[in-house]
């Protein structure tokens, strides 16, 4: 079997982390840290959980960026050569550092968050009515960058999908520039 079965498989099982990550900890950590009875306790766990999956999620970014760079490598010739590769390649990689750049951002607010955890919370991201305008503010853009990671993380396995159906024979022939 010829070709980059290795970087293939770590560039789809990390994309699948940090999608399944992001989506679990938006459904999963958030909602059941909303449960917590002490409200100073449901930002508090709630970063807990998120700052335990950090390091996961960065070595998932990591070995994602070096299987694109391995599976690039692989596919130069028909990057350059098979008409819309290159500009799929352009539009993932786009995709990709967006969405990392929305991970990480999401990150910071956390930990603003979880500095901010005395004040209480209805839940991970949702404030109670009294909260100060910082804790306020970081929640809310929270709870949007939570729902964006996963959808930023879905388009890049979907992109990683069009491009496996490019390397087709016949997509690929038909792609052939003169």
């Amino acid at each position: 079997m010829a070709g980059n079965l290795v970087a293939r498989s770590v560039h789809d099982l990390s994309a699948a982390a940090w999608f399944g990550g992001a989506l679990m900890g938006a459904i999963g950590l958030n909602g059941a840290t909303a449960e917590a009875k002490d409200p100073t306790e449901r930002t508090r766990l709630s970063s807990a959980g998120w700052m335990k999956w950090a390091p996961i999620q960065t070595a998932a970014f990591a070995a994602h960026l070096v299987a694109d760079l391995a599976i690039a490598w692989e596919n130069k010739g028909r990057i350059a050569k098979q008409d819309g590769v290159a500009r799929d390649t352009a539009i993932k990689t786009a995709v990709t550092v967006a969405g990392a750049a929305v991970t990480l951002y999401a990150g910071i607010l956390g930990k603003k968050v979880e500095r901010l955890a005395d004040e209480g919370a209805r839940g991970a991201t949702e404030p109670n009515p009294g909260a100060s305008e910082e804790l306020q503010s970081a929640q809310q853009q929270l709870k949007v960058l939570q729902w964006a990671v996963p959808a930023f993380a879905a388009a890049v396995i979907v992109l990683g999908a069009k491009h496996g159906e490019m390397q087709r024979p016949k997509n690929v022939f038909q792609g052939l520039r003169p």
